[in-house]
């Protein structure tokens, strides 16, 4: 007995070997690779500009640690972070439950939702610098016909950053949205309908049972959304080129600035390194919490 069941596991983990080296393959292809090649070139002297390419260890980190422009883009890009994702998570858990409300608009709700997580993020950017744009924008426009005067939003520092934090949580909080209208559907109707019946009010509803249902999606929204705004990027170019001065370059604009235009490449690897790291350290929290409720 013990040799078929021997051979019957052993049958088994190749079969599983197999299935599974496709996904290995692409994964180390579309992940592993780039992200090795990466360290790699972060250990470099690598310009392009003057076909510089010698190995320096540790020495473009301890440049990037002490780089005031880095330190600056993390501050925008931390200010993003902080204001964006609970933006976007109290504005997409409203339109969340406006989408799982029993009546006829349920479904329009749900159909607008999807219109800004399908929209690309420089189209957005494009769309709301026109909104603020300070002689033909939307904004301007309706602060002359109540008789102010124009604003130049995108110019002025505090503005640009403020314009671009609103157009990310317009962008971002669809996402989180369709996340908590999926976590929703978890929610047993059969407590809500009792709850009603014994008196209780809709926030102690929504307190004691709908929230409870939802954190798992809540948890998994954060960790999305604050990867993301680690990350912003297209946005913030679309609609400021990071200005004006530096007011909204964040650590994806600097990177991008400092490996395309400039074309330091070891030194933009550094700095994609160090925001990957920062990544993994902001959202560990979040796992750590997921791992503690599963527990």
């Amino acid at each position: 007995m013990p040799k078929p069941h021997t051979s019957a596991s052993t049958a088994d983990r190749r079969l599983a070997l197999v299935l599974l080296a496709p996904a290995a393959i692409l994964l180390s292809l579309l992940v592993v690779y780039p992200i090795g090649r990466l360290f790699y070139q972060s250990l470099l002297d690598l310009r392009l500009t003057d076909r510089v390419h010698r190995f320096v260890g540790l020495q473009n980190f301890a440049d990037v640690l002490r780089d005031p422009a880095v330190r600056h883009s993390a501050c925008v890009t931390l200010v993003l972070v902080a204001v964006t994702v609970p933006g976007s998570l109290i504005v997409g858990l409203a339109l969340a439950l406006a989408g799982n409300l029993k009546s006829r608009w349920r479904w329009p709700v749900r159909l607008s939702i999807l219109m800004p997580w399908a929209l690309p993020p420089t189209f957005v950017g494009m769309i709301f610098a026109w909104f603020f744009q300070t002689e033909h924008g939307v904004v301007n426009d309706l602060i002359i016909r109540l008789g102010g005067k124009p604003i130049a939003f995108l110019l002025s520092g505090r503005m640009a950053l403020a314009a671009v934090s609103l157009a990310s949580i317009w962008k971002a909080s669809s996402f989180v949205a369709l996340l908590l209208i999926a976590g929703l559907q978890s929610v047993d109707d059969s407590l809500v309908e009792v709850a009603v019946v014994e008196g209780a009010t809709r926030w102690q509803r929504f307190r004691y049972i709908i929230l409870p249902a939802l954190l798992p999606s809540i948890w998994v929204s954060l960790i999305f959304r604050t990867l993301a705004a680690l990350q912003t990027f297209d946005i913030a170019y679309a609609m400021t080129l990071g200005g004006p001065g530096r007011a909204t370059e964040t650590l994806a604009v600097l990177i991008d600035k400092t490996t395309i235009e400039f074309m330091d490449v070891g030194y933009g690897s550094a700095m994609a390194v160090v925001l990957l790291g920062a990544s993994f350290l902001l959202i560990a929290p979040y796992l750590r919490r997921i791992h503690q409720q599963a527990a």
